[in-house]
């Protein structure tokens, strides 16, 4: 009796330990088929909920991500969704909202939002047969939600650092001041920072920090192709935006943290958190995939990607 009691005992610690590995792994499950009628069984807002996207604002990793997802669904999108997307979309909203004037973080991100939805506001709707998708009840409660909104985020302003706070960044080695700037990824921030004074603008202006940008976003096959010939000297700030004319910048690089999708699961998850997989969790089946030539890695979900997978 008492062994029965402890191998119970033992069994529902198990149970326990796998809820909580598997909520600390939010992931959702979704339909990969691209047509619309199968598209339709995927929930927008169930999706949002059980990849725990609210929560993923307060990451400075997927900070971007959600923002990126947000300015394609925040305009007359919104108003041909259902009414629990609309609802979610607009939580997710404001709670950017609270993270972005609290932390002030990506503030250029977070005014291209705030001026997509001021034109939200003030824009007719789309119709449905004659009058806007959604009860008038839910639009009036959406009315409310973007006027808070756009009232907490009228209160957003940079705040400059305590003059006794140190060290200030101009006092860093010009060393660690070129380290940072060789870490920014967008040429928006380079050429931001360039205007803030002499010392960042002649860092920013060297060749080696346009070179390591290009070797970021570009592969060394499409480099070599718009390299100058004839052993010309290289000005790699005309090769960068050369390449990115030509290719545009790469969209999996923008972003520290993005969704995956895992092709044996046919699961959505964040890559940092990982999800209950079935090639780690079924011995057989990973056997068999390690015989056919080894595990295929998850495949990157931009926002635009992961917003296909819906019927918007």
């Amino acid at each position: 009796m008492c062994d029965l009691i402890s191998e119970k005992n033992e069994e529902e610690k198990e149970n326990i330990d796998s809820a909580q590995s598997t909520s600390n792994q939010p992931h959702c499950h979704i339909t990969v088929k691209c047509t619309k009628e199968i598209a339709g069984f995927n929930e927008l807002d169930e999706a949002v909920k059980r990849l725990d996207f609210q929560s993923a604002v307060r990451d400075v990793r997927r900070f971007n991500y959600i923002c990126a997802l947000l300015d394609h669904l925040i305009g007359s999108q919104m108003t041909r969704m259902s009414g629990c997307s609309q609802k979610a979309l607009l939580a997710m909203l404001e709670e950017v909202t609270h993270h972005a004037t609290t932390s002030q973080h990506n503030p250029r991100g977070f005014r291209r939002l705030l001026n997509k939805l001021r034109a939200l506001s003030t824009a007719e709707r789309s119709a449905c047969w004659g009058g806007p998708l959604g009860s008038q009840l839910l639009w009036h409660q959406h009315t409310a939600k973007i006027n808070r909104i756009l009232s907490m985020a009228s209160q957003f302003q940079i705040r400059e650092p305590h003059p006794d706070s140190h060290p200030k960044f101009l006092n860093l080695p010009e060393e660690c001041i070129r380290e940072i700037i060789l870490r920014l990824s967008d040429p928006k921030d380079l050429n931001s920072s360039a205007q803030s004074c002499d010392l960042v603008s002649t860092i920013v202006n060297e060749q080696r920090v346009w070179r390591e940008l290009s070797k970021f976003h570009f592969t060394p096959q499409q480099i070599n192709l718009v390299l100058p010939k004839n052993n010309e000297k290289i000005d790699w700030k005309k090769v960068f935006h050369s390449l990115k004319k030509t290719y545009g910048l790469n969209e999996d690089r923008q972003y520290a943290e993005m969704l995956s999708l895992c092709k044996y699961c046919r699961c959505l998850f964040w890559k940092s958190l990982g999800h209950p997989c079935i090639a780690e969790q079924c011995p057989d089946f990973k056997a068999r995939l390690q015989e056919a030539g080894g595990i295929t890695p998850p495949a990157p979900v931009p926002p635009a990607a992961f917003l296909k997978f819906f019927s918007l």
